[in-house]
């Protein structure tokens, strides 16, 4: 009888915990990861964190540094200002792109009725978040507005392509919510976009979003440069 290999389910459970860390910052840019403290916080053996670190390495967000001794190990990747702008501008064609798609598809009833209300409650718990300066509670409603958006769209290859810079994009967000005026201005925004969109107005949403999409990605770049210059 063969010894069991390392379960997929384990690896992929280790890599969305750690990935959830990196994003909302719990581990900091340049944090050392050291795979014995990872296994014991999330009560699994080296071996699927081993795994997970390799593909957070393969997407980005850890690289290679040096611990105490010259020993090699990887630490959390650091947040770079040319990265984030290169973002923001796949995000703006994209996100325009799918408020047009979800405002056609309001207008010819071709909208899932859920796909609607999602949209609309995740407005609803961004607005309540941003009253009670939740900053959590913004983070994940930012991120439920542009997936309902994404899902309204009816483009599953948005959907896809989105949902693989989520981690990034989650990251960066991290900037935005540290600044209170960005803040209340994207929540703003949002509400425009979702007023547009399941008012069916396509030209409109798709500026809306496209506007956005260019204002946070230059605001937050500005920020990172002004953090840290050397990660342009």
């Amino acid at each position: 009888m063969e010894q069991l290999k390392v379960r997929p389910v384990l690896v992929g459970e280790a890599y969305r915990a750690i990935l959830a860390a990196i994003a909302d910052g719990r581990l900091a840019p340049g944090q050392r990861l050291q795979q014995e403290s990872l296994a014991e916080l999330l009560g699994v053996s080296r071996q699927p964190i081993s795994h997970a670190l390799a593909l957070l390495r393969q997407e980005g967000f850890v690289v290679e540094g040096s611990g105490t001794r010259g020993r090699k190990g990887v630490m959390v990747a650091p947040l770079s200002a040319g990265y984030v702008k290169a973002l923001y501008e796949v995000r703006a064609a994209l996100d325009s792109t799918a408020a047009r798609l979800a405002a056609e598809a309001v207008a010819t009833g071709r909208a899932a009725a859920g796909d609607k209300a999602a949209l609309a409650k995740a407005l609803e718990n961004g607005t309540r978040a941003l009253a009670a300066d939740d900053r959590a509670g913004l983070a994940e409603a930012d991120m439920a507005f542009h997936r309902a958006l994404n899902r309204l769209s009816g483009n599953p290859v948005i959907v896809e392509t989105a949902e693989r810079h989520w981690g990034h994009v989650r990251r960066a967000m991290g900037a935005v919510l540290a600044d209170a005026r960005q803040v209340r201005v994207a929540w703003q925004e949002h509400r425009a976009i979702g007023k547009a969109v399941l008012a069916g107005e396509a030209a409109g949403a798709e500026a809306l979003a496209r506007a956005h999409a260019e204002r946070a990605g230059r605001e937050t770049h500005q920020r990172l440069l002004a953090r840290a210059p050397a990660a342009a």
